[in-house]
């Protein structure tokens, strides 16, 4: 997972700052829109948005490694208050690019449900450990880190897409923003039962012991 992390971040910078630094080609797709766009203010925003996504998965990766949790837990609480500070920015920053976003107010609709999405998750996740509920709040970061992968998974499906059925970009990405939140929700609870598979069946035993 590092490794494509690593690749993913290294892309994105490349593209940040060497091969398309005032983002013209993704701003000239944003064409027929419902608001107003300021470039420059987007572009100050998306740079920060980048920063802070990349950042979260840095730190969600770095959390979910069993010796920084059990080795380094003043490490991994920081860490993880860090994670939760990104997100809730990553959020904020989502929250003004999304009327402009590219393919359309259904592309938009589809931002600001995962907008309200990520940071609940995370916040559910924080909750859980406060309650010292470790398992619950281990199966909700999942949740919430599937999240990371949003633009990743977004961009591969829209080259994928536009590669094999030669659709326009905008049509391209409308179609896999709908795919993509749906489809990250589906891997994390895949995980959630691959790496805990008797979890649920062990409260149900549990409680059907109780008299």
């Amino acid at each position: 997972m590092l490794l494509v992390i690593t690749a993913f971040i290294l892309y994105v910078a490349y593209v940040q700052i060497i091969q398309d630094p005032q983002a013209s080609a993704f701003l000239g797709f944003k064409t027929d829109l419902n608001h107003p766009l300021n470039p420059k203010l987007w572009l100050i925003v998306m740079r920060i948005h980048a920063i802070l996504a990349c950042l979260a998965m840095i730190c969600g990766a770095v959390n979910f490694a069993a010796r920084i949790r059990v080795r380094h837990v003043k490490f991994h609480r920081f860490n993880g208050y860090l994670y939760v500070i990104c997100v809730m920015l990553v959020g904020l920053t989502s929250g003004y690019m999304a009327p402009v976003a590219t393919g359309g107010r259904s592309v938009s609709i589809a931002f600001n449900l995962l907008t309200m999405l990520w940071p609940a998750f995370t916040v559910i996740a924080v909750i859980q450990i406060r309650k010292k509920q470790m398992a619950s709040h281990r199966k909700w970061m999942v949740r919430s880190y599937a999240f990371c992968f949003t633009n990743l998974v977004v961009h591969v499906l829209t080259w994928t897409i536009r590669t094999l059925a030669g659709s326009p970009y905008p049509v391209s990405y409308r179609i896999s923003v709908f795919i993509t939140i749906p489809l990250l929700l589906l891997i994390a609870e895949l995980v959630i039962r691959t790496a805990w598979p008797g979890s649920a069946g062990s409260r149900r035993s549990a409680g059907s012991n109780k008299p």
